[in-house]
């Protein structure tokens, strides 16, 4: 079964480039897997019917009882056949129906048949956590294919509509899941049907949360709005997953759990009053309707009520009348879809108030029609005749409420064959005073799926009993009575019979009478679900904007303030509640030694007077002291990994920082009022409180033993000492890969955003960069470029030589920086390389390796620093990356598992004992990722700062009455120059 899935799936994969190649013929490979699956399920036929599933099962979460589970049971091996022989047939179907230019053609044709695999895993999967993953693959693949031609509006807004009301009731079904799972110990569908869950108000609960899934899936009212509108899909959409497949999802999970779950007290009335209600609403609207698809589609709506009203009643004769006609449904709607679409290919309309003569055109599209549509109203000796007779007899002789539900059953037969006459009239008929609508041929490929769809209603019903054994084998988990009922075509005369006939003469009627029945259904008509939907969108949209409006000021402070305030509310409130000090476990010691009070008392004193100083700078290094504090504290304490990681963080944060801040004033703002100030100190201080207390009770609450006893000694049987490294690269090494992946890809998305926003260029090409270039119109009507901003004349030592002023320009530090660069350098690759037994490790590596680069930066701009490392900061971020996941997926293949580790030793001349081990490949690459986002940090945020200052100093020199920049005097290129105070516009230069 796992294997039939798959298959799906890998096609899918493929069906792009065999569409491009074989244009529409490429659907005939495409039904391929669907068809195998369907003479799969049919030659395990026997064996279902006798009593014995197939069940196929793994392990995979193994702490939660979640297992990859399906099973082949009577009522999947129904819908398997419903899923796997419509999807082969709709696919066929597509080659007709699709001409060879068509648009988008490949990727429709991949998630029609990924949709069927989806479809065919959700009808086997015998756990409710993989039933969860597919229910939602199936909405996904269905809101790609409602919404394939997106350049229309409204096949994109139906598409958002089925994915928002399907979505949202399969979360609310998933909670649903979960409780059902806790209250039965098991989430395995067929133990859970075995052996139901206790009644219980949480499962009540859970009860009603997967019905809201099942309601939403299956379009019932008052959910069903979603349904007509997804009809802007292609028909051969419209006919499987609208018709045959994804709709009646929701009834196959009715259906399955009804067993268990029937006798739960919400979920009867329910069922039957929401079915109930939907077979009248859909009847009724479908009877308005002048587009065939529309009158399907309504029909459909009302057809899954009076399903969801057999298949939830909890019965054995509901449950033998379910099956029937969740066969019987499908026999008959898919072709009236597959035919709708062949009478709008042939006359290019779908509204029946423009069609008129196309049964004589087309009489074996008529023909077919006709056996579908005669199916649909339950006439004999078609399948769907069978069906409605279960339903008569399992309704008559049910309880009394059920009884009362004849009567809706009854009106719904009525409005059934008055909109399917209304519909063959209206596709096929002449209409008097109306000229015949022109139409071409039909080819017999086109016609041959939904002629094959209508046989079978023909032949299965005077064949019912070659089916009624598998329907009797899914009826038979219901209390059997004394005389069951056996389908079977013919029963005699009696009430059902009799009513079949009066819903077949009142509908006749109703037919008649349309024109007064749609003048008093517009007269009497609900405001309509599409308006209703489009209110509560437009209405939550303006809450969210008001909402917004409110809380998100553009305020800073005020966006700390309400965090800290809600954070300290809480945290007193959980004290006085708990009291935790007054609880057993010892309070932790104020410190170990008396040089953390001291550390500590610095750190606190340098954040104090951050508030009183003035300046951003002064600001900016004051906080940077704050962290170097708290390095230091991690120093006293022992954790020489984590200091140095520490300071690393803090001096490029600080860099970027000091980077960020040259393009804001060199003063705060204006001061803000004493009684805000004193405001915000008093909470930053009750919040820094709260917070030191809880962590500080918090330590002291520890009843288990640590793990770091356990850490020391795994990590010392392989001969190491550093633990933390050890941790990042071995023990938590999957942690480490994708915290790497997370920053690569935040760095990405923020310099993009940097230089996509600000409309700078890439830097990283000399000579082609310019600060607020934007367009290239702008770009040609900029003056030459200034001598100073070229690179260094050929044989130049320091990069940034010709190319800063020299009146600004700091030559000791350019040297000293040039000096120091290769050292620093050989320092992170001591560290990198160390980290087995001293403190070090990829990342501190690579935050020294950062720094490095950001020191060259600093003193000559972007010319020294693409002479210090010759690369795009991307090759950097890629290869480490790269790097890391290869050494993961290393092991997969060679050691069985994921980041799996070896290890090799040796001897080598004049060096003695080495070794090494995958982590060091693997922590290579952390170094370099690490070193490419820092260098790709400080060149997009020093490019960004540079653009800005630029500005500024073009607004300064125009306030002064000097010339613009390129009119005769020089300008500082950017990036240039150590980081501190913009240089100002140079003079004219004197001859």
């Amino acid at each position: 079964m796992t294997f039939l899935v798959l298959a799906h799936f890998l096609l899918a994969l493929c069906a792009a480039p065999l569409v491009r190649r074989r244009g529409p013929r490429a659907f005939v490979a495409l039904a391929l897997p669907p068809a195998v699956a369907l003479g799969w399920a049919l030659t395990r036929w026997g064996e279902v019917v006798d009593g014995r599933p197939v069940d196929e099962a793994w392990t995979w979460i193994e702490g939660y009882g979640v297992e990859v589970a399906f099973r082949l049971d009577a009522l999947s091996l129904l819908m398997v056949v419903l899923a796997a022989g419509v999807g082969a047939l709709v696919l066929l179907y597509c080659v007709s129906y699709f001409d060879a230019g068509e648009r988008r053609l490949g990727p429709f044709a991949g998630q029609l048949l990924g949709f069927a695999g989806a479809m065919l895993g959700l009808v086997l999967a015998d756990d409710l956590v993989v039933l969860y993953l597919f229910w939602e693959l199936t909405t996904v693949l269905s809101f790609l294919l409602i919404g394939y031609d997106c350049e229309k509006r409204g096949a994109r807004r139906s598409a958002l509509q089925a994915l928002t009301v399907t979505s949202v009731g399969g979360l609310a079904m998933f909670v649903g899941f979960l409780m059902i799972g806790d209250a039965a110990g098991t989430y395995r569908i067929s133990r859970i049907v075995e052996q139901p869950p206790a009644q219980s108000t949480a499962l009540s609960v859970a009860v009603v949360l997967v019905l809201c899934g099942a309601v939403a899936k299956s379009a019932i009212w008052p959910l069903s709005l979603w349904l007509p509108g997804a009809m802007a899909a292609p028909t051969p959409v419209s006919a499987y997953l609208h018709a045959a497949a994804m709709v009646k999802a929701g009834v196959y999970l009715v259906a399955r759990l009804a067993p268990a779950l029937a006798h739960v007290a919400p979920w009867r009335p329910l069922v039957l009053t929401l079915g109930a209600a939907t077979l009248l609403l859909g009847g009724w609207h479908a009877l308005r309707q002048n587009d065939l698809k529309l009158i399907l589609a309504y029909g459909t709506v009302s057809q899954l009520g009076f399903l969801m009203l057999l298949a939830g009643a909890g019965t054995y004769r509901a449950a033998l009348a379910a099956g029937a006609m969740i066969l019987g449904h499908a026999l008959f709607k898919a072709p009236l879809f597959l035919l709708t679409g062949i009478v709008d290919h042939a006359a290019g309309t779908r509204d029946l108030r423009k069609l008129s003569g196309v049964g004589r055109a087309l009489p074996w599209v008529a023909g077919v029609a006709v056996v579908a549509g005669m199916s649909m109203t339950a006439l004999p000796p078609l399948l769907g005749f069978a069906a409605k007779e279960a339903a008569f007899e399992a309704l008559l002789d049910g309880t009394a409420g059920e009884r009362r539900l004849l009567v809706s059953a009854v009106l719904g037969s009525v409005l059934t064959t008055a909109y399917t006459l209304r519909f063959l009239w209206g596709a096929f008929a002449r209409k008097p005073g109306r000229a015949d609508t022109p139409v071409h041929r039909v080819g017999p490929a086109f016609l041959a799926p939904p002629a094959l769809l209508a046989l079978g209603s023909l032949l299965l019903g005077p064949g019912i009993g070659w089916t009624a054994g598998l329907f009797e084998r899914y009826a038979a988990q219901y209390p059997v009575p004394e005389h069951p009922y056996h389908l079977a075509l013919w029963h005699g005369f009696g009430p059902a019979l009799g009513l079949s006939a009066l819903a077949w003469v009142l509908g006749a009627g109703l037919f008649v009478l349309r024109a007064p029945v749609a003048r008093l259904g517009s007269r009497i008509a609900w405001p309509s679900a599409e308006r209703a939907f489009d209110g509560s969108v437009l209405g939550v949209e303006r809450a969210s904007l008001q909402l917004t409006g409110y809380v998100q000021k553009g305020s800073l402070p005020a966006y700390v303030a309400t965090v800290l305030a809600v954070m300290t509310c809480g945290l007193l409130a959980v004290f006085a509640a708990d009291r935790p000090w007054q609880h057993d476990p010892p309070a932790p010691r104020l410190w170990d030694t008396p040089w953390q009070a001291v550390v500590a008392a610095l750190t606190c004193g340098c954040a104090l007077l951050c508030l009183s100083v003035q300046r951003r700078m002064q600001a900016a290094v004051l906080a940077g002291l704050t962290g170097y504090g708290t390095a230091l504290l991690y120093v006293v304490h022992g954790a020489p990994d984590l200091a140095l990681t520490q300071f690393g963080v803090e001096t490029v944060s600080t860099v970027v920082l000091v980077l960020v801040l040259r393009r804001l004033p060199l003063f705060f703002g204006d001061a803000q009022p004493r009684r805000r100030r004193a405001t915000g100190l008093v909470l930053a201080l009750a919040g820094s409180l709260a917070a030191a207390v809880a962590v500080w009770l918090a330590a002291g609450a520890r009843t288990g033993a640590p793990i770091g006893t356990a850490m020391v000694g795994a990590t010392a049987e392989h001969g190491l000492k550093d633990v933390v490294a050890t941790i990042l690269v071995d023990f938590r090494a999957w942690d480490t890969l994708g915290e790497s992946a997370v920053l690569a890809a935040a760095v990405a998305g923020v310099t993009g955003l940097l230089f996509s926003e600000s409309g700078l260029e890439d830097p990283d090409v000399p000579g082609t960069w310019r600060p607020g270039t934007r367009t290239a119109a702008q770009a040609r009507a900029e003056p030459p470029p200034s001598p100073y901003d070229a690179a260094a004349p050929e044989g130049s030592w320091l990069a940034a030589g010709g190319a800063t002023d020299p009146r600004h320009r700091s030559v000791v530090f350019e040297v000293v920086a040039r000096l120091v660069f290769h050292p620093v350098l050989i320092l992170s690759a001591y560290l990198l390389f160390c980290a087995e037994n001293l403190p070090g490790g990829g990342f501190v590596g690579g935050l020294v390796a950062g720094i490095a680069l950001t020191i060259r930066y600093l003193a000559g701009g972007r010319h020294e620093l693409a002479a210090a490392t010759g690369f795009h900061a991307g090759f950097f971020v890629g290869l480490g990356l790269a790097l890391s996941t290869t050494v993961a997926l290393a092991g997969l293949f060679f050691g069985g598992t994921v980041l799996h580790s070896w290890s090799w030793h040796g001897r080598l001349p004049l060096i003695g004992e080495w070794h090494a081990g995958t982590s060091v490949v693997f922590d290579v690459g952390v170094y370099l990722l690490v070193m490419g986002v820092v260098l790709e940090t400080v060149r997009a945020i020093g490019a960004w700062a540079d653009q800005g200052a630029e500005g500024a100093e073009g607004a300064e020199s125009a306030e002064e009455g000097e010339p613009a920049a390129g009119a005769g005097r020089r300008v500082r290129p950017a990036g240039t120059g150590p980081a501190g105070p913009r240089a100002r516009t140079l003079p004219e230069e004197t001859p």
